[in-house]
C-alpha cells in the first residue's frame, strides 16, 4: 500500500507511516548479514584447505564420505546513520497537499529506513542538524533503540540555521567503523557546513546517500505571491524575483550540488514531497543497492 502525501499529511504515528510504506517492499539497505563463522545454520559448502576443521560436520561425512563445512550467518558490522536536515529552510509547506512540509516528510523517510535498520539486524543512530547545533542518538540494534530514534524524530521541529563548521566537523567522530549514511536535507545551503561533513564522510570512506527534498511550488517557482518570496531561515523581509532568472538561478545551483557529489561518489536523488513515500524510498534504496 502506498503512503500518499494526504495520508502522511494527516499522520503523526510514526510507526503507522511505517506499516503504510514498508508493506510490500521486498528488499532492504544492503546485504544485512555476511557468511561465516557464527550462530545462525545457513548452509553446507564443500570442505577447501584452508577451512578450520572445527567447522566440518563430522555427522554428514559419516553418512556421505566426503567433508562438508558448516557455514553460518553473522550480523554485519555496517552501522546505519540517518541524517536530518532541521533547519528552518525543511519546515517549506507543501502548496498543494495542506498540512505537509519537507521536515514531516523527511522524518517519515528515516523512520522507514531505520525500520529496514532494525529488520535486517544493523545498528543504526541519527544525527539531526539545527538549531545552530548537533543532536546524537548514539548508534545501537533493536526495538528500544527504534522507539528511540522514533521519539526523536517526533520531537524534532525545523528552526534555526544548520550548525557551524566547526561543530560539525568536531562531531564526525561518531563515524569511526565502516558506516552508511542516509542524508535528508533541502540542501539549498550548498556548499556549506553540512555539505563539507558529508563530503568529509565520504571521503573517511563511509558510503553516504543524500535525498534532495523539494516541493513542486519550489521546482516550478509558484510558491510566491505577488512575485515575493521570504527566506525562512534569513527571517527578514520580502524578496522579489523574477521567475526566470529564479529557475536559472535554481537549476545552477543543483547542477553544482551534483556535480560536487559525483566527484566524491556520493550519489543523489532528488525527489518531491508530493510523491507518495514508498516510490520515494523504493527508488532511494534502489539507488544504495548499486553503491
Amino acid at each position: 500500500m502506498l503512503a500518499t502525501p494526504a495520508q502522511l499529511a494527516h499522520t503523526t504515528d510514526l510507526n503507522l507511516v511505517i506499516r503504510y510504506v514498508l508493506a510490500g517492499l521486498g528488499h532492504g539497505i544492503h546485504a544485512g548479514r555476511e557468511r561465516g563463522a557464527g550462530v545462525e545454520f545457513s548452509e553446507y559448502r564443500a570442505y577447501a584447505p584452508g577451512d578450520e576443521w572445527r567447522r566440518v560436520d563430522w555427522k554428514l561425512l559419516a553418512r556421505a564420505d566426503r567433508y562438508f563445512v558448516r557455514e553460518a550467518e553473522r550480523d554485519s558490522h555496517v552501522a546505519v546513520w540517518l541524517w536530518l536536515d532541521a533547519s528552518a529552510s525543511m519546515a517549506e509547506p507543501s502548496r498543494s497537499v495542506a498540512g505537509l512540509d519537507k521536515l514531516q516528510y523527511a522524518r517519515a523517510v528515516l523512520a522507514c529506513i531505520a525500520a529496514i535498520a532494525q529488520r535486517q539486524g544493523d545498528a543504526f543512530g541519527l544525527i539531526v542538524c539545527g538549531g545552530d547545533r548537533v543532536k546524537f542518538t548514539p548508534a545501537a540494534r533493536g526495538p528500544r533503540q527504534m522507539q528511540r530514534i522514533l521519539a526523536q524524530l517526533s520531537r524534532t521541529e525545523a528552526q534555526g540555521s544548520l550548525p557551524p563548521a566547526e561543530t560539525l566537523r568536531t562531531s564526525l567522530h561518531f563515524a569511526r567503523s565502516p558506516s552508511l549514511v542516509f542524508a535528508v536535507s533541502d540542501y539549498l545551503d550548498w556548499p556549506s557546513a553540512q555539505s563539507e561533513a558529508l563530503l568529509r564522510l565520504r571521503h573517511m570512506r563511509h558510503d553516504v546517500r543524500a535525498l534532495c527534498l523539494q516541493t513542486n511550488a519550489e521546482c516550478d517557482a509558484s510558491f510566491a505571491a505577488g512575485g515575493t518570496w521570504r527566506d525562512p531561515e534569513a527571517g527578514a523581509g520580502l524578496f522579489r524575483f523574477e521567475q526566470q532568472a529564479y529557475q536559472k538561478n535554481r537549476a545552477g545551483h543543483f547542477a553544482a550540488m551534483t556535480a560536487d557529489c559525483r566527484r566524491s561518489d556520493i550519489r543523489t536523488l532528488e525527489a518531491r514531497i508530493e510523491q507518495p513515500l514508498q516510490t520515494v524510498l523504493r527508488a532511494w534504496l534502489r539507488q544504495a543497492g548499486r553503491a
